[in-house]
């Protein structure tokens, strides 16, 4: 949604009629992930993509429609091997997608919001006798609409909430007034949480080649080290905040923000930073906790953790040797063996980390 936002808002100045169409689902395989959106005018100008083009051209049709009927519809394309290219879709699967007239009493301030990285989250009934109804939800405050049904409004806000904590889109289905493992009502949350946080302990040779990679990835990312001669915007201009502070002083001022989405990377060899830094991380919410290191100084670094008073539990919070077992050894291929595991960390899909082969981390 985000890259929509300033067509949006010259066609809005414009006096044009909108119709948004938004991927809420999948079976199988999809080009785009739930979340996805396509905004189309009334003389057909386009922004955005729902499937990286494969249906695009059926998809204006049917939004032009919508604009013409001010209608609103669930819209489903998938793929057959008999059709083979018929439909379009060629990665195998099916995407459902709703479109509606653009809503704009909600708008201007979920837009604000997006813009500002504040997180909200939007409900949409997608399916049911309130299709198009919407809730905005914001941490802490009061949520803004209503789905058209009091008891339906409060189980979704609490839903959307967790969602929103999460930073997780897809649909959800609930009975008229809310209740479970009923399907009378499909609601689509899409969350607008602000981008995940990597924190990095050590301005080191590694730390520059991870910065850039985790930028790509969409990370807020704060390269933090006590020694104010390594820790400057020059050698890591890519970085969204330098912090000249020991790690953990940091993590005590900052530590309780961070959530299962953010990560931390302790790059360091030196104990009287990789301690203090790890044993803060591991009294975070932080989601992925990589420390860099052989396995000597892994295992002697357990010692330490150990004497410290950190137990087994925490000791398996740690990813290290950190990354995964892709042989790489420059500072960019070390990054991406690092952002690597964290996607499969966070996907739960099983691959090959370092912590779990044996021998020398470096092999000719």
């Amino acid at each position: 949604m985000k890259e929509l936002l300033n067509d949006l808002d010259r066609w809005r100045r414009q006096g044009k009629a909108i119709a948004l169409a938004r991927v809420v689902d999948l079976d199988g395989s999809g080009p785009r992930l739930p979340g996805a959106a396509m905004a189309v005018s009334a003389d057909g100008e386009v922004a955005g993509s729902v499937s990286g083009g494969c249906v695009e051209g059926a998809v204006v049709t049917e939004a032009l429609d919508v604009i013409e009927t001010v209608d609103r519809r669930m819209v489903t394309f998938g793929y057959s091997d008999d059709e083979a290219f018929a439909v379009g879709l060629t990665c195998g699967g099916t995407i459902h997608l709703f479109i509606e007239p653009l809503d704009w009493e909600q708008y201007p301030s979920v837009a604000e919001s997006i813009r500002s990285a504040e997180p909200v989250a939007l409900a949409t009934v997608v399916e049911g006798p309130q299709a198009g109804a919407k809730i905005a939800v914001r941490p802490s405050e009061t949520t803004v609409g209503t789905l058209g049904d009091a008891a339906l409004d409060r189980v979704v806000e609490r839903d959307v909430r967790g969602e929103l904590a999460a930073g997780r889109t897809g649909l959800r289905r609930y009975g008229a007034q809310g209740q479970a493992r009923e399907e009378d009502v499909a609601v689509f949350i899409e969350s607008f949480a602000p981008p995940p946080r990597m924190v990095i302990f050590g301005a080191v040779d590694f730390t520059a080649a991870l910065v850039n990679v985790a930028k790509l990835l969409g990370y807020r990312v704060t390269v933090c080290d006590a020694r104010p001669v390594f820790a400057t915007k020059r050698r890591f201009p890519q970085a969204d905040e330098i912090a000249v502070e020991w790690p953990d002083r940091y993590l005590s001022e900052r530590g309780a923000d961070l959530t299962q989405r953010d990560a931390i990377a302790v790059l360091t060899h030196d104990a009287k930073f990789d301690i203090p830094a790890i044993t803060s991380a591991l009294q975070t919410d932080v989601g992925y906790i990589g420390v860099m290191g052989s396995r000597r100084t892994h295992d002697d670094r357990t010692q330490r953790l150990t004497e410290a008073g950190i137990d087994r539990s925490g000791l398996a919070r740690l990813r290290s040797p950190i990354g995964l077992d892709l042989g790489g050894r420059t500072p960019e291929e070390t990054a991406i063996s690092i952002v690597a595991e964290m996607i499969a960390l966070r996907t739960g899909r099983e691959v090959l980390a370092l912590r779990d082969t044996d021998g020398p981390i470096h092999r000719s």
